[in-house]
């Protein structure tokens, strides 16, 4: 990857930009559209967006905004725990492409796994919701789809369907990086994407990460999606503050030291948000 413009190739030919701007947390409104806008702005064209963060319809109303055209973005949003299910699962698709303006998604994914803790039948319902997705797929109306925050076990029954998944986003960054998930997902040729690859800023202060940092006259931020992208992970930082977004976007011009990604990898589990998908009860 040398600019953000970069693409993986997922397994069905589709290609998305290696970096991608989150807005999960973003607030919905003049914060959400002045942020995607700023993105887009600095050359993102890949935005992960989500039912669930409520800020769909200002992610849509940045990009119609933007000036850029819609064929040149790559928009993912996913679906939420509550419309798991064959028809729940086409109604909200057709509710996101209406929040967003748009008649297509480039990505659209599974949100979290339904679990044991949730439902005797969780795998079931996991299949249930992949086959909407996977008929939504070959209707044309999504061109990739995949899922997020799936472990092993939650995948093994999707990637033996007639179309598996393309990509699984999951919580990774320094200290926390799934290595069984990201190996399974690597055999089967799943892209992996890195949500909150800065741990939601808990790593921001991180003394020995400052220290990795001032090495290559770099942000802590930028060491740790720089970390991501070397891990062969599709990261998706995230800002509201106009500074951060652009310097977000200067990863191209140092290399981490095999030395230093080793040291990142020994790292304690300091940056963690708690959320581990078997665990969710939502």
């Amino acid at each position: 990857m040398k600019t953000l413009t970069d693409t993986f190739k997922l397994h069905n030919g589709t290609e998305i930009p290696g970096v991608g701007f989150g807005t999960w947390q973003t607030p919905d409104g003049e914060t959400a559209v002045n942020a995607v806008k700023k993105a887009i702005e600095s050359g993102y064209r890949h935005i992960d967006t989500a039912a669930a963060y409520k800020n769909e319809g200002s992610v849509g109303q940045a990009i119609r905004e933007s000036g850029v055209d819609r064929k040149d973005l790559f928009i993912t949003s996913k679906l939420w725990n509550s419309e798991r299910g064959y028809e729940t699962t086409k109604a909200a698709f057709d509710s996101t492409l209406k929040a967003l303006g748009t008649d297509y998604l480039d990505l659209y994914l599974i949100h979290w796994p339904a679990n044991k803790k949730q439902s005797d039948d969780w795998e079931t319902i996991n299949l249930d919701t992949w086959k909407a997705m996977t008929e939504l797929y070959k209707e044309g109306k999504i061109k990739a789809i995949g899922v997020s925050n799936f472990m092993p076990h939650h995948l093994e029954a999707l990637v033996n369907t007639e179309i598996k998944p393309m990509v699984n986003q999951i919580e990774y960054h320094p200290g926390y990086t799934q290595d069984e998930t990201v190996a399974y997902c690597k055999q089967h040729d799943i892209l992996v994407e890195a949500w909150s690859p800065i741990g939601s800023g808990r790593l921001l202060e991180n003394e020995d990460l400052k220290k990795i940092a001032q090495k290559y006259d770099k942000s802590v931020a930028q060491l740790c999606i720089r970390y991501v992208m070397q891990n062969g992970i599709l990261p998706l930082p995230k800002s509201v503050t106009p500074s951060r977004i652009e310097e977000n976007t200067h990863l191209f011009d140092f290399e981490i030291s095999d030395e230093d990604m080793k040291q990142m990898d020994a790292m304690d589990n300091v940056g963690f948000s708690g959320m581990t998908p078997d665990e969710m009860d939502l």
